[in-house]
């Protein structure tokens, strides 16, 4: 009986221990999972999407002179919230940051957004996915099957005949401003980007002059 007794308690031991290991483990695989993810900025916009993703923060958008030849061109998402190393406030040499803006020139603003957004300074949002792999696909506005779309809009860059090289974005396709932003002071431009076909295997399927479509995905 004594026997019985003995080996019916080292059984619920053994499988108390087993439960709490099985417990362990599965919030070591969750923390895990939590970790695993990716970031992205979101142009035009000051939050990131409602589908799981977190807005890590709310950005303004800067970059180089449009001017300047030797100017970066990469677009940036500052912090709004800026802190400091050593400084010094007078003007001098080195690479410049300054505000953007939206250009889109010669075009009808309100046929593409609804309202004038010329000269108005956009916002930016970077963002966390918890899903591993983040890709832009230009030219559309549809993800692939079994990815998740974090969001879509115009291909944007800078103006083909100004000094300062840019990159290709993806502008959100309903663009905010930055309240008090407006002013023709230029710096960092956003344009539309189109089409140009001539002897290349472009058209079809692209359409010559067409404004080029982007999304975000994700999974």
């Amino acid at each position: 009986m004594e026997l019985e007794t003995g080996q019916k308690r080292l059984h619920e031991t053994i499988t108390e221990q087993q439960t709490v290991i099985n417990e362990l483990q599965t919030t070591i695989t969750g923390s895990k999972l939590k970790e695993v993810g990716s970031v992205y900025t979101r142009w035009g916009k000051s939050s990131c999407p409602g589908n799981g993703t977190e807005t890590i923060y709310t950005g303004l958008v800067a970059g180089a002179h449009y001017t300047h030849t030797g100017g970066a061109a990469n677009y940036l998402c500052l912090t709004q919230q800026p802190s400091w190393n050593k400084y010094n406030d007078e003007e001098q040499a080195g690479g410049l940051v300054y505000g953007a803006e939206y250009e889109f020139d010669l075009r009808s603003r309100s046929y593409f957004f609804g309202r004038e957004i010329t000269n108005e300074d956009p916002p930016c949002a970077v963002c966390r996915t918890e899903r591993p792999t983040v890709i832009i696909i230009p030219g559309s506005r549809q993800c692939l099957d079994g990815w998740t779309m974090e969001y879509h809009g115009y291909l944007s860059s800078g103006y083909y005949g100004h000094a300062a090289a840019t990159e290709f974005v993806c502008l959100d396709v309903d663009p905010e401003i930055i309240s008090g932003g407006k002013s023709d002071n230029n710096g960092k431009l956003f344009y539309f980007t189109e089409v140009r076909c001539g002897s290349s295997s472009l058209c079809p399927p692209y359409v010559n002059g067409r404004e080029l479509s982007c999304v975000v995905c994700s999974k």
